[in-house]
C-alpha cells in the first residue's frame, strides 16, 4: 500500500509497526531520542499530544523522509499520568492503583508531511475497567518482565488480558497507536492511495 521509505515511524515500538503493518501500511522505524517530560500544569491529552507532535518533529528534523509519525501513550488514573514504571516497586504501585477500577488510556498521535508542511495531530481516549487484582497475580505478572516498557504497567494484548473486564473505546489505542485515525490522517495528508 506504501512506499517504505515514504513514511517513518518516530517509535521503537514493535506493537505500533504491527499495527501498521496490519493495515497495510509499511513504515521505516526511526525512534525519536525526545524527553518524555510533564510539563507543570499540563492536562493528560494535551501532554500525550505534545509529546507525539515532538516525537514527529525530532525525527523530521533529521531529513531523508515525507511523512513522520508521532506517538505517546499514557495512561490516567484519578489526577495521575502513569507513564511506563521506574522499577517493579512502581510497576507493582501502578498496578495496585489500576485493581479494582475504570481508568483512561490516551495515546496522542501526530503525522507530519514534510512537502506541504501539513500535520494532524490529535488524541484518542479509551476506558479500561480492571478487575480486582489479587497479590499473586500482581507479582506474577510483574515477573513476566512485561510491565517495564508499558504505560501504566500492563499490556492488553499480552498477559495483562485476564486482568481486564471490558474497555470502551479503541483497542489498539490501548495497544499504542489508535489505528483507525491514524491511517485516516495518512490518507487526509496523501501518504495512502
Amino acid at each position: 500500500m506504501t512506499d517504505s521509505a515514504a513514511i517513518i515511524l518516530a517509535s521503537a515500538s514493535p506493537r505500533r509497526v504491527e499495527l501498521l503493518q496490519s493495515a497495510g501500511v509499511t513504515v521505516s522505524v526511526r525512534p525519536s531520542s525526545t524527553d518524555e517530560v510533564l510539563l507543570p500544569g499540563e492536562a493528560p491529552e494535551a501532554h500525550a499530544m505534545r509529546l507525539a507532535r515532538d516525537k514527529a518533529q525530532d525525527v523530521a528534523a533529521l531529513g531523508n523522509g515525507r511523512f513522520f509519525i508521532g506517538a505517546d501513550t499514557i495512561v490516567v488514573s484519578g489526577d495521575e499520568i502513569m507513564g511506563k514504571p521506574r522499577d517493579a516497586k512502581d510497576a507493582e504501585r501502578m498496578l495496585r492503583k489500576l485493581s479494582g477500577t475504570v481508568h483512561q488510556v490516551i495515546t496522542g498521535f501526530s503525522v507530519i508531511d514534510m512537502v506541504s508542511n501539513a500535520d494532524i495531530t490529535a488524541a484518542v481516549k479509551t476506558l479500561v475497567y480492571f478487575k480486582e487484582l489479587r497479590d499473586d497475580e500482581i507479582h506474577a505478572y510483574i515477573a513476566t518482565g512485561c510491565p517495564f516498557d508499558k504505560a501504566g504497567a500492563y499490556a492488553i494484548q499480552g498477559d495483562a488480558a485476564h486482568m481486564i473486564r471490558k474497555i470502551e473505546g479503541s483497542y489498539t489505542n490501548v495497544v499504542g497507536l489508535p489505528l483507525c485515525e491514524v491511517v485516516e490522517a495518512l490518507r487526509t495528508l496523501g501518504a495512502l492511495g
